[in-house]
């Protein structure tokens, strides 16, 4: 990560003709949002002097409280080089919000996952590395520039080339853009479903990685629109064809730069301390999920039949489990975790998955370790699943909120203000789902 100092920033600027700087935050629902100032402005923003209506943005205040302040984090400074701008660039940088008082805003996803990490800190853990992969669809546009869902980019499946894979030149410009943006790209490859892409970077510290989620979900959609493509992360655009997963990729590191999940001892070369941190996850996985599928629609994806996740369980190998230990040991020994998706914010994601992995090392004991699974979960019965004493992710929104609102662990987690709008708000959006009389209704019922 670059340091960049408040004079560093302003030479930049100068050298590159940068004419207007976007203030970036998140909303509790991982919404990007900004206030973009011009140049001039840029000087009164390194000195945390500029404030905006925090009233106006979802989960954030009340009106007697509404005036905050955006706090740039001077490491995240970027030169969007992606976006055109006739007179001069576009730069941005990632802020925190702080209150009038001089306070971090606790309704802010990134000081929840800042006060995670300090947490985790005080435990004697250095740092905690994760690597997402974000999965995405391209489809074809009509005259108004909305998306023809039933005209997607192509007829290609996993790891085609082109000609059948019609979206490789936009992947490819996609995986450019975010390396002039200092990504360190790995792979990008078409999807299991038609139109369907992903593209990894290399993982990173927590707080680096949600960053540059953000930043990528607004690459991609810019990119694919500059080529006439509309891209969602929507976890199921698509009736009848897979859903697009954000697997979250994670290991400890101690103050020794030492990965903790590993042990050269074991059989399996995991440590007793990953196991715990899996049980720990596995232990919240219901609760949980309001926070990594937190849309009505990404429990469309969590379905059997589609490699994605419905069981909580761990396996070695097993992509029907939650949790999948990738073969590589050493410092590349980690968790992916299967069944986060997209909508998810990332700040509240790694936070929420930290804490539960955290609470397993500190509190499971060594008798209550969740064994692996090596079944294929998808070719049980429901009995011969119950009777390995597995849970089930849950099947709806509403069966992940309750289950959330009975587990006050992830209260202490989000503090008082996210915990109980992010409640309102999904009880809003349930009960507005429950009222609509759908297609499907009407072809069975009329």
């Amino acid at each position: 990560m670059a340091k960049y100092t408040k004079q560093d920033i302003l030479n930049i600027a100068k050298k590159q003709n940068v004419q207007y700087v976007r203030l970036q935050f998140s909303d509790i629902l991982g919404t990007n949002k900004a206030v973009e100032i011009p140049v001039a402005k840029l000087k009164d923003a390194l000195d945390d002097k500029i404030s905006f209506d925090g009233s106006s943005v979802e989960g954030f205040a009340r009106i007697n409280e509404a005036d905050m302040y955006l706090c740039p984090d001077r490491n995240t400074w970027l030169i969007l080089d992606f976006e055109d701008l006739k007179y001069g660039k576009v730069a941005r940088l990632i802020c925190d919000i702080y209150m009038n008082n001089g306070k971090p805003f606790p309704g802010d996803p990134r000081y929840v996952l800042k006060k995670t990490l300090r947490k985790m800190r005080e435990l004697g853990y250095a740092s905690l590395n994760v690597g997402f992969e974000p999965e995405f669809y391209l489809f074809k546009t009509d005259e108004e520039g909305k998306p023809i869902l039933k005209h997607s980019i192509d007829k290609a499946s996993y790891f085609d080339l082109s000609p059948i894979d019609g979206a490789e030149y936009v992947r490819r410009d996609i995986a450019l853009a975010l390396e002039h943006l200092g990504f360190e790209v790995q792979t990008n490859h078409h999807e299991v479903g038609p139109g369907q892409n992903e593209i990894n970077f290399k993982y990173d510290d927590a707080l680096m990685t949600a960053d540059r989620i953000q930043t990528l979900k607004q690459v991609v959609k810019i990119i694919a629109g500059k080529h006439g493509y509309f891209a969602t992360f929507m976890p199921k655009p698509i009736e009848g064809y897979p859903g697009s997963g954000m697997h979250a990729n994670m290991s400890l590191v101690n103050n020794d730069g030492e990965n903790v999940f590993y042990d050269a001892n074991s059989k399996d070369g995991l440590s007793k301390t990953c196991k715990k941190w899996i049980s720990g996850i596995i232990n919240h996985s219901r609760p949980l999920a309001f926070i990594t599928n937190p849309t009505i629609n990404s429990y469309k994806r969590l379905v059997a039949g589609f490699e994605a996740p419905v069981y909580a369980s761990w396996s070695q190998a097993n992509r029907s489990s939650m949790i999948r230990i990738p073969a590589q040991r050493g410092g590349a020994t980690r968790t992916e975790i299967r069944n986060v998706d997209c909508m998810a914010n990332p700040y509240l994601a790694i936070s929420c998955l930290l804490a539960a992995g955290l609470d397993g090392i500190l509190n499971i004991k060594d008798e209550d370790i969740i064994p692996p699974i090596s079944e294929n979960l998808f070719e049980l019965s429901l009995d011969e699943i119950t009777k390995l004493g597995i849970k089930r992710i849950p099947s709806n929104l509403y069966d992940a909120m309750k289950e959330f609102k009975k587990d006050t662990f992830f209260k202490n987690v989000l503090g008082e203000p996210i915990y109980s709008k992010l409640i309102y708000i999904k009880e809003q959006a349930w009960k507005k789902y429950s009222l609509i009389v759908t297609p499907f209704e009407l072809e069975r019922y009329l």
